[in-house]
């Protein structure tokens, strides 16, 4: 499903890894939930790369409320395309959400989740798939908003979560953000990434948790499949 995400990489990497023009000002988050800012990477009207902090969960254009964003922090790709809130973004508005991994919670029964944190093995930032979206209020406020698009879950995250985020690989970044390609069905169709997963401490249950103790390895406070 995708609940919280973390980014802790330096500006020096990411703007490396992410081939940005302009090294980004960061501030490393342990513990990321919807309604706070994600670091995402759009193109320039130059054809560049730039990091910019977006509100995690889309406000379309059209809403009435920014209120609506509260419930659209995450497409399914399963319907993304036909979803009024998502489909024009997904054609138009595609965005690369950077995180250095995200945390999913296995449910064993009627025992409380377990959280568990999914992070490549070498620890690397990467890519989620996102889609972004500018709305005005009648005030003038501009809101800039994003969502991560979810799939069915593949290994090893489908031990945990029946759902996980789509990360798209390096080769697919340059199609998914550029604004003329308009069909980009394939790339939401990607094989098992290869990621770590690790039991975390409820710990980062808190939103208001934001250190390194949230993405510490944790002995499981429940049973599970590891």
């Amino acid at each position: 499903m995708c609940g919280r995400t973390a980014l802790t990489a330096s500006p020096e990497d990411l703007r490396e890894i992410f081939g940005l023009d302009e090294t980004p000002v960061v501030v490393p988050h342990y513990n990321v939930p919807p309604s706070q800012p994600l670091a995402v990477v759009r193109v320039l009207r130059g054809g560049g790369r730039k990091m910019e902090l977006l509100r995690w969960g889309l406000v379309p254009s059209w809403a009435d409320d920014v209120k609506v964003g509260h419930r659209l922090s995450l497409a399914r790709v399963e319907t993304v395309a036909t979803t009024p809130a998502f489909r024009e973004a997904l054609r138009k508005r595609r965005c690369l959400v950077v995180v250095d991994g995200f945390y999913e919670w296995m449910r064993d029964g009627k025992k409380a989740s377990q959280p568990f944190f999914l992070r490549r093995p070498d620890r690397a930032p990467f890519a989620l798939a996102g889609l972004w979206d500018r709305w005005v209020s009648k005030d003038g406020e501009v809101v800039e908003s994003c969502a991560i698009v979810t799939q069915a879950a593949l290994p090893p995250a489908d031990a945990v979560h029946d759902r996980m985020p789509v990360v798209l690989e390096k080769a697919a970044w340059d199609r998914w953000l550029d604004p003329g390609v308009d069909d980009v069905t394939a790339l939401l169709s990607p094989q098992a990434p290869d990621l770590a997963v690790y039991p975390v401490s409820v710990y980062v249950n808190d939103p208001r948790h934001d250190d390194a103790r949230c993405v510490e390895k944790s002995e499981p406070e429940q049973r599970s499949l590891f």
